[in-house]
């Protein structure tokens, strides 16, 4: 088990207020499960998190499937820093504040530069998909 996988599995059931990422430390997620590629996260809607509606706004789940991404990218054990280069995200449903919601990652495909993956956000009992995103992250100079 690579260093970053072993990272994340000490996490599950510990929220993100510990996170080196600013942007998840806002989200604060729960691990709920993690392997190498694969993470799972529960997630609070918070009023900060909506739109006037009062349901999670666009940006906010773009958000959480972008940053949930990047954490799958982690966990594999990789040695540079990748960034987002394409991001799509499809909305299907609504979750309003106070609601809690899943984010389901797996990477697609680690080349040599480019990886991809996808992001499902369901509702809590995963009866619901509220969006899915597909990212494709490329290697950067950056080590960690």
């Amino acid at each position: 088990m690579n260093k970053s996988l072993a990272h994340f599995k000490a996490q599950i059931g510990k929220d993100a207020s510990q996170s080196p990422s600013p942007l998840m430390q806002w989200l604060n997620p729960t691990l709920i499960s993690a392997e190498a590629g694969e993470l799972e996260f529960s997630y609070k809607v918070r009023e900060e998190m909506t739109n006037p509606m009062g349901i999670i706004h666009g940006g906010t789940t773009a958000a959480i499937i972008d940053d949930a991404i990047g954490a799958a990218v982690f966990s594999l054990g990789v040695t540079h820093v990748y960034t987002t280069v394409s991001l799509s995200v499809d909305y299907f449903s609504r979750a309003k504040a106070g609601e809690t919601i899943i984010s389901k990652t797996k990477i697609v495909k680690k080349g040599q530069q480019i990886i991809n993956g996808e992001c499902e956000v369901w509702n809590a009992d995963k009866t619901r998909m509220i969006a899915k995103g597909h990212s494709n992250l490329i290697k950067t100079k950056l080590e960690l």
